[in-house]
């Protein structure tokens, strides 16, 4: 018998090509391509979709089986619906028009935490797992875990330390916040985590520890491409791919460069991605650093998906210099299926990924001396370079990641039940 699944996350790719984004995308294809009847509901809002009267859904794509659910009125704090009479219904015909088997959600952010109690109630027996991707329900500081008074990494959430942050918000609140959220992901069958690291994060929050299972994150099958002629150099050539944001490090990679070039290195850095709905005094910084680090660093701006295993054959060696408790980035496993060398932070699921001196070198998060040593030894040992590239990591493809997931889901009914 063929299952039919809704995968549902809080945009389409299309739209917001964020890591979560296309990872759902990418795992509800596979899905279809392992035989099954899937369905991809993307939430998004007027930043990327104006509201279109008479209905909460929107079409995209081309083959009738994406939608967007446009969820306009979103309470940040407690994670849910404020349109509660004018979305609720339209997702209860939803799913009772399609009657999923399965429904793998992605994130609470636009689609609401109410989401698996309403698949609870109207589909009893659907099975219903969850990825946690970051650590949202955790941290209203945007899921970050990190402090708003300093870069600081949180090591746990508290109703006190949640307070400390967030002086304006009561207390009681955020009491409040931790219990809705729980009492309405107990809805939820099974969760999987893509690495160890964010699997903890959430057993430390109260979330049962056999009720999440740890399935690292997989990816479109990509041949190795081939490095161009202009490869074989002497002047090393580094790499950053993604979006340019405090949290991902971009003013610790751009000083640790301005440090680099103080030393008389000769290097190159090409840093990919763009600086999307950032502040006026991010942008400003980046900018002061760009200018300072020309012609050794090249601002090449936003790429398309398609083309990065072609740019970083381009590349010695890639950079990762997130500040935060990274997951599962992308980028990382982009990088090793084209068995390029990644320096990264020695935290979260990037230090999970990359093993010092095996694959890539780890560095201290938020440290740019730190970066810029261990871009030194990339640029002065070609050797070692070589070293790291034969010891890439390749990841899972996105179709062994669906058939792991659909066996856990098969086991999901069980275990829920013995948890309980």
């Amino acid at each position: 018998m063929t299952s039919r699944v809704l995968v549902a996350a809080h945009n389409h790719p299309a739209l917001h090509p964020g890591g979560t984004e296309i990872f759902a995308h990418d795992l509800f294809r596979a899905y279809q391509r392992a035989g099954c009847e899937a369905l991809f509901l993307g939430a998004t809002n007027h930043i990327h979709r104006e509201a279109r009267p008479g209905t909460s859904f929107q079409s995209i794509g081309t083959n009738g089986d994406e939608i967007l659910l446009w969820s306009g009125h979103f309470d940040r704090f407690f994670m849910s619906q404020v349109d509660l009479y004018g979305i609720v219904p339209d997702i209860v015909e939803l799913l009772r028009d399609f009657r999923p088997d399965i429904v793998h959600l992605h994130h609470l952010l636009l689609l609401g935490a109410e989401f698996p109690h309403i698949v609870r109630r109207t589909l009893p027996e659907c099975r219903i797992v969850m990825t946690l991707h970051d650590y949202y329900p955790i941290c209203h500081h945007d899921g970050l875990m990190v402090r708003t008074t300093s870069k600081e990494l949180c090591h746990g959430a508290s109703p006190d330390r949640c307070h400390s942050c967030f002086k304006d918000i009561a207390l009681d609140k955020f009491v409040l916040r931790e219990r809705h959220l729980k009492s309405l992901l107990s809805a939820v069958d099974g969760f999987v985590a893509p690495s160890e690291f964010l699997k903890q994060r959430y057993v430390d929050w109260g979330l049962c520890e056999r009720l999440i299972s740890v399935i690292p994150n997989g990816q479109p099958e990509r041949p190795v491409a081939k490095k161009p002629e202009s490869a074989q150099r002497t002047r090393p050539v580094f790499g950053y791919f993604g979006n340019l944001n405090p949290w991902k490090g971009t003013t610790v990679l751009l000083e640790a460069a301005k440090h680099l070039i103080s030393e008389g290195l000769d290097f190159e850095l090409r840093v990919h991605g763009a600086a999307p709905f950032q502040s006026e005094s991010f942008v400003a910084d980046i900018d002061r650093l760009f200018a300072e680090t020309s012609p050794n660093v090249q601002r090449r701006g936003a790429y398309r998906r398609e083309d990065i295993a072609d740019l970083i054959a381009t590349v010695d060696c890639a950079i990762m210099p997130s500040i935060w408790w990274e997951n599962a980035p992308l980028v990382i496993q982009e990088a090793q299926g084209q068995n390029c060398p990644v320096i990264t932070s020695n935290i979260g699921g990037m230090a999970e990924m990359i093993e010092s001196g095996v694959n890539g070198l780890t560095v201290p998060p938020n440290d740019p001396l730190a970066l810029a040593a261990a871009m030194r030894r990339i640029a002065e040992d070609p050797d070692l370079r070589q070293v790291l590239s034969l010891g890439a990591r390749h990841p899972d493809t996105i179709d062994t990641t669906a058939v792991r997931y659909l066996d856990l889901i098969e086991t999901l009914r069980p275990l829920r039940v013995e948890a309980a």
